[in-house]
């Protein structure tokens, strides 16, 4: 038996490579940028070293670092795109009411009543707040604005949510409609 993988979080990514000695941009998806590194080595999707590095300067969307073992621009340029993730145990303890995108991803939705919603298939924020995707796997899905009032429970243990979503975003069930075929008179 082989020992179980970590349980991964995405706390950036490679945006690009900066100048011609092997810097790389790094897009970080961290409350502050220049944490990214706090965590230790980052590692792929699988599990594995994929830098060890140093902060050397910043840029809008994150941080510049030089990495050990990529000494050229070729070098930088084919990370571009690659995820950084480190062990979900590595990331600070959380303040009561705090969540990590990555522990809310999955659940299961549930109304006040108990009726079933679908999963939360996301964690968006385009600036005015954090908002769930809930919805199923394939198919319809609404978003809620991620609140106490919207969301006034979370059950990490049991793996649901409870989800009061305000009527202009709740699901509404579809329904099939015939469709009338016109006949014509000879």
């Amino acid at each position: 038996m082989g020992r179980a993988r970590p349980r991964l979080v995405c706390v950036g990514e490679i945006a690009s490579a900066h100048g011609v000695r092997g810097q790389l941009k790094l897009r970080c998806f961290t409350a502050h940028p220049e944490s990214i590194l706090a965590y230790g080595p980052l590692l792929d999707e699988q599990g594995r070293e994929l830098l060890r590095a140093r902060i050397v300067g910043r840029w809008k969307s994150g941080v510049i670092v030089e990495a050990e073992g990529i000494g050229d621009r070729t070098a930088a340029e084919l990370l571009r795109g690659r995820k950084l993730y480190v062990p979900r145990e590595r990331l600070p303890a959380l303040e009561e009411d705090e969540f990590y995108h990555v522990d809310l991803i999955g659940l299961e939705a549930v109304g006040p009543g108990g009726e079933p919603l679908g999963r939360v298939l996301a964690v968006q924020d385009f600036g005015a707040g954090e908002l769930l995707e809930i919805g199923a796997e394939r198919g319809h899905s609404f978003m809620v604005r991620f609140t106490r009032e919207t969301v006034p429970e979370i059950d990490l243990e049991h793996g649901r949510i409870t989800v009061r979503p305000p009527p202009e975003a709740a699901p509404t069930p579809r329904r099939a409609r015939r469709s009338r075929s016109r006949e014509t008179a000879s």
